[in-house]
């Protein structure tokens, strides 16, 4: 019962950090007459503030404090570890896709939209696989010393963040739904005992800081990948790939 309880608050704080930042974008939605978003400190708070909480946590004794009762209380009477995670933290990014397949048109076409969700990536990607060889932070079950931050559950938000804003024009619950997933693959990571809440928070600060990066520096690097063709319709693409242990890009082009 305990454990019901501890999931619901996370449940529920996390609601509010994705309500938090749907409110504040709402409203320039129907203002903003270009595809992608522009730069603004006001969309920093959150991922700086959930990354910031997770350097935090380095070094204040309560919140390490916090972190072990955190892990206590998830990984009570555990018979066997759930890897939903390992699939999950894909979900939202792969939605997108999904939902243009069966005729939601979201804000960008599939070249846009695929060179966005690659920037993504691999800011994501060298940022926690950076963050993992610098920090050295043992995982709650003791086996490595690279829990800081949860790659899984920034590749998570990053895809939340990447739902979000390809489909906040048609309705923010697409968002939300991302928001959800990549929620629930944070807490399966603090249950499967593979990472502390500071690790999760971290993560997923990342990962939505990611994307955002990602959408701001979308016009300047299809200028730089397409120069004037960046305007027109294209059927090159790429697609990227991450199993938790390598980082692939495909990159096709139809002539």
């Amino acid at each position: 019962m305990r454990n019901f309880y501890l999931l619901t608050y996370l449940l529920l704080f996390s609601s509010i950090t994705i309500f938090g930042q749907v409110l504040k974008e709402r409203d320039s939605i129907y203002q903003d007459t270009v595809k992608n978003i522009h730069f603004n400190y006001k969309q920093l708070i959150i991922p700086v503030v959930l990354i910031g909480y997770g350097f935090w946590g380095a070094e204040s004794g309560q919140i390490k404090s916090f972190n072990f009762q955190i892990r206590d209380e998830l990984t009570e009477n555990i018979d066997r570890k759930v890897t939903i995670d390992d699939f999950t933290r894909y979900v939202p990014a792969v939605s997108v896709y999904a939902l243009n397949a069966f005729g939601v048109k979201g804000k960008n076409n599939m070249r846009d939209r695929s060179v966005i969700l690659a920037t993504s990536t691999i800011f994501t990607v060298v940022t926690v696989f950076g963050l993992k060889s610098i920090t050295n932070v043992e995982r709650p079950d003791g086996t490595s010393n690279d829990s800081f931050p949860s790659g899984h559950t920034a590749i998570a938000f990053a895809g939340a963040e990447f739902l979000y804003q390809e489909y906040k024009d048609k309705s923010i619950w697409y968002g939300v739904a991302g928001y959800a997933i990549a929620t629930g693959t944070g807490i399966f990571r603090m249950y499967n005992n593979r990472h502390w809440l500071t690790d999760v928070a971290a993560g997923a600060g990342i990962g939505i800081l990611s994307t955002k990066a990602a959408y701001w520096l979308n016009p300047y690097i299809n200028r730089k990948l397409f120069g004037k063709n960046a305007e027109k319709k294209s059927t090159s693409f790429l697609t990227p790939s991450y199993n938790g242990r390598e980082f692939l890009i495909c990159y096709s082009k139809t002539f």
